[in-house]
């Protein structure tokens, strides 16, 4: 039986959505292979085992649960690899073979804590540290993608000390309206705004440097959108293409979460080439972040002429009960456990 250690939560804007994934990810682990330790990482930063029931994970009552949690930590020393855990006056550990981070976001998906697992010594699910910090920037990942001719739509980047007044002039020149305005390094659709006009388009840039200091400015794209699941480290493989049909103007976070309105389709309503196109494109931008375990690959499909666009690249997509990455996967065969599982095996056997 494994040792494996998920940890979820963290400091990320997307905390709540890594509780959500999580308790799918914990509901649907097989217990026969896997000892399981879980680490909750709390929005201020505080890390602890819980122990406790899984369905306290998702509302975040399990911050309540005093009796059911400790201070833990992943210990950085490879002579003595595990989970410390603080209890009183005692420490002990718990070793560990693999551990999943179930993390979105800043601190979890950006580099970061995938530095202290190497520092670990502890094999872990998903992309390593430069290919997870890259993919987590908008800007970076449109260079590595530029750069290994994959189509994507025009952009402009704004840094939060420029003049905003001089930098609209660019945009409307370069992108015209509508366009659409992102914090560079979040996920789930945090901060992100669609601008009309200039009046729209400040408030736009003055709302994603709440959250981020570099500003990705995009234009708008008339098209499908569509996503594709990737899977492996050398022998990489990618699931069909999956369509979101939101309801609302854009799909932004709450159409992504709260949104029952929203139709994912599966697979999406566009030429049999097109697919393969886009699953050719999935790869090909996986490999060049040099990735290894899983990524979802979002694009857009234009509606004048079906031309592909890639939009961006989820180093660790959501795990919720109606997330697109393990949906594809299924539709192709891979249930929800069995893909658990070859993430773990991946994890085992990525080669640095």
């Amino acid at each position: 039986m494994k040792n494996l250690c998920v940890i979820f939560g963290g400091r990320s804007p997307e905390h709540d959505i890594s509780r959500i994934s999580v308790t799918s990810v914990l509901n649907n682990l097989d217990k026969t292979k896997y000892s399981i330790s879980v680490i909750g990482i709390t929005k201020n930063g505080e890390w602890y085992l819980y122990t406790g029931d899984y369905k306290n994970i998702e509302g975040g009552e399990w911050e309540a649960d005093s009796a059911n949690k400790k201070k833990a930590v992943i210990s950085p020393d490879t002579a003595d690899k595990g989970v410390i855990v603080f209890d009183s006056s005692k420490v002990s550990k718990i070793p560990i073979d693999v551990i999943f981070p179930v993390l979105h976001g800043e601190y979890g998906e950006d580099g970061t804590v995938q530095g202290l697992f190497e520092l670990s010594g502890i094999p872990y699910v998903g992309m390593g540290v430069m290919a997870s910090a890259n993919g987590m920037d908008k800007f970076m990942s449109k260079i590595v993608f530029q750069n290994a001719g994959i189509p994507q739509a025009d952009w402009v980047t704004v840094n939060k000390g420029d003049d905003f007044e001089a930098k609209m002039d660019e945009i409307e020149k370069k992108l015209g309206y509508p366009c659409f305005v992102k914090p560079a390094r979040t996920g789930s659709s945090v901060g992100i705004n669609k601008a009309h006009d200039r009046a729209e388009l400040k408030d736009a840039l003055e709302y994603a440097a709440k959250f981020d200091r570099k500003i990705l400015v995009e234009e708008n794209i008339d098209g499908h959108e569509v996503e594709c699941a990737v899977l492996g480290n050398d022998d990489v493989k990618a699931a069909t293409v999956g369509e979101i049909i939101p309801m609302v103007e854009f799909y932004d976070f709450d159409a992504k979460y709260n949104d029952a309105s929203t139709k994912l389709q599966i697979p999406a309503d566009i030429p049999k080439e097109t697919i393969e196109q886009i699953r050719e494109y999935a790869i090909r931008a996986f490999k060049a972040l040099d990735g290894d375990g899983l990524s979802r690959v979002d694009f857009f499909v234009k509606h004048s002429d079906g031309s592909v666009l890639l939009n961006e690249i989820n180093t660790l997509p959501g795990f919720t009960s109606i997330s697109m990455y393990p949906k594809l996967w299924d539709a192709v065969g891979l249930g929800y456990s069995d893909l658990l599982d070859s993430l773990i095996e991946l994890a085992e056997k990525r080669v640095k």
